[in-house]
């Protein structure tokens, strides 16, 4: 085999409860993860060299070292001594530096992809272990499942088994502004903790499995948002419009910008994407639902 394909998908935070700042300077968080099924294209392709190459069309991604698919192969091909090299190609569909977790996504592609082009016979578990020296959000798109919590800096993942038959429709809407997330998390430290969640994290879940709409819209949280949205007025101003639209469940993935919410059916989100783009051009807005 001297090559695969695959599509590494994006994620949105149900839940992100920002802890305290840790001795390394990452944070400790508590999250729900679920995965979508906006996803990148990513093509491996063995080298005869040992040289690892990004090719990408899109104008935002790093084809150098600061790229966490490059880091990856990396990683893997100092780890194990493997002669020979990579060509990564990557079609972006995920947006990047969304809060959608694009690049970590990516990583975790490659980092699968080439356990298996490489035939490395790596477990999942090994996997994993690699996954976290990459970035903390890159161990849950190792485990393939459509929820997870996370905690620790987002590394500790803990698949939850209950909500493996719940399927999700979104609006998701991203504004085309770059947001830096050190830049966020730097504010939340400054501001010690500006909100706090009104329900634990174990709320959510279960509100998801009994479908319970209201109380699914009262559990979402995201420690960030607020910080974001005083940065960032366009995510407050897109976060008003999805609830002026009815959307129950509104929510801020990661450290933004890309906003979604929880509605009812595809066709509910269809209908609300094409009267968005009629009226606000410069968002991109996508429906998805839970992968």
């Amino acid at each position: 085999m001297d090559s695969l394909i695959v599509n590494s998908y994006a994620k949105l935070n149900l839940f992100l409860s920002v802890l305290n700042l840790r001795p390394d300077n990452y944070h400790n968080i508590e999250t729900i993860f679920e995965r979508i099924s906006l996803f990148d294209k990513i093509t491996l392709k063995k080298r005869r060299d040992n040289k690892i190459r990004i090719i990408s069309s899109s104008a935002g991604l790093p084809k150098d070292s600061s790229n966490l698919a490059y880091r990856s192969a990396k990683l893997i091909q100092d780890k194990f001594g493997i002669d020979s090299g990579v060509d990564i190609k990557i079609i972006k569909r995920i947006p990047i530096g969304a809060g959608l977790g694009g690049g970590s996504s990516d990583a975790a592609g490659v980092l699968t992809g080439l356990n298996k082009l490489w035939r490395l016979g790596l477990k999942q578990k090994e996997l994993v272990q690699l996954a976290a020296k990459i970035g903390s959000d890159v161990p849950f798109f190792i485990y393939g499942v459509s929820f997870a919590q996370g905690l620790g800096r987002g590394e500790k993942i803990k698949p939850l088994k209950t909500l493996g038959n719940t399927k999700l429709w979104h609006l998701l809407v991203v504004p085309k502004i770059k947001v830096s997330t050190p830049l966020i998390y730097k504010k939340w430290d400054e501001y010690l903790r500006l909100t706090k969640p009104s329900y634990g994290v174990r709320i959510l879940p279960l509100a998801l499995k009994k479908k319970d709409v209201s109380l699914t819209g009262r559990s979402l949280f995201n420690s960030l948002e607020e910080i974001t949205t005083r940065l960032y007025p366009e995510v407050g101003r897109i976060r008003e419009k999805l609830v002026n639209l009815g959307l129950k469940a509104v929510l801020m993935s990661g450290s933004g910008p890309a906003v979604f919410g929880i509605v009812a059916s595809r066709r509910e989100a269809e209908a609300l994407r094409n009267r968005l783009k009629k009226e606000f051009g410069s968002w991109q807005v996508f429906v998805v639902r839970t992968a």
